[in-house]
């Protein structure tokens, strides 16, 4: 049986007693049951698998002791996903948990002319990128950014090798995504209900960044995003 897996971030040393946070400490002694001495896995979304033992298991409280680390290579073809999110709240978190589960490695919402104001709860978002991390057993955590303007955003990618653009805007010329570089680290721009501005769009070709098409129906922007993953994901699959 596979030991479980929770989400843990700390400073690790070998033989060194950690506390859990609460929650997972109820979650390992209250739902599983565990006992002083028995297994499980944790990670810090770093890349690290950490193997450790149950030195205390209390009602609210469980600690552990550090046994093994497995430390996994970051990806090479990383894909950083820059989304104009919407206003509707279940949408955008059913985006970052679907696309932490496809692996991307950054999420990074971005201002544009469109926008719907939704507040951005980072704690909130971090803990449904962690939730979806622990479920799709993997070990890096994706960085999810402060959302920045578009110039902003250009700025601060502009040495990414693969820079996309995904819009409606008819009359320009765009490439299909099954003609996009694999294997290559990836910047993919989603936009807003009602798309990118031309303003927009022609700053970011001003910047180096390639029109995709995406297919003939017009998408939502977390669908289109979800389109986007889960096609890097297929296409750069590591056997």
């Amino acid at each position: 049986m596979a030991l479980p897996v929770f989400f843990q971030e700390a400073d690790w040393k070998f033989g060194q007693e950690i506390w859990l946070h609460e929650d997972t400490a109820r979650h390992v002694v209250q739902v599983l049951r565990m006992q002083c001495n028995e297994q499980l896995k944790l990670t810090d979304g770093k890349g690290n698998e950490l193997l450790v033992t149950i030195s205390v298991a209390a009602k609210k409280k469980c600690a552990v002791v550090l046994n093994e680390i497995v430390v996994h290579q970051p990806k090479k073809n990383k894909l950083h996903l820059a989304v104009a999110f919407t206003k509707n709240t279940s949408r955008n978190e059913w985006l970052l948990e679907k696309a932490t589960e496809l692996g991307v490695s950054s999420i990074l919402p971005i201002i544009v002319t469109r926008s719907e104001k939704e507040k951005i709860r980072y704690d909130r978002w971090k803990n449904i990128l962690v939730s979806a991390l622990i479920q799709s057993q993997q070990y890096y955590l994706p960085e999810l950014w402060e959302a920045v303007s578009l110039k902003e955003l250009l700025k601060r990618n502009n040495n990414i090798p693969q820079k996309l653009i995904a819009h409606c805007i008819e009359g320009n010329e765009k490439m299909p995504l099954l003609q996009t570089k694999n294997n290559t680290e990836t910047i993919m721009l989603i936009g807003p209900e009602g798309d990118f501005t031309n303003d927009e769009v022609n700053l970011c070709l001003e910047n180096g960044f390639q029109p995709v098409d995406l297919g003939s129906q017009r998408l939502r922007t977390e669908t289109a995003a979800m389109a986007v993953c889960a096609y890097f994901n297929f296409v750069n699959h590591e056997i």
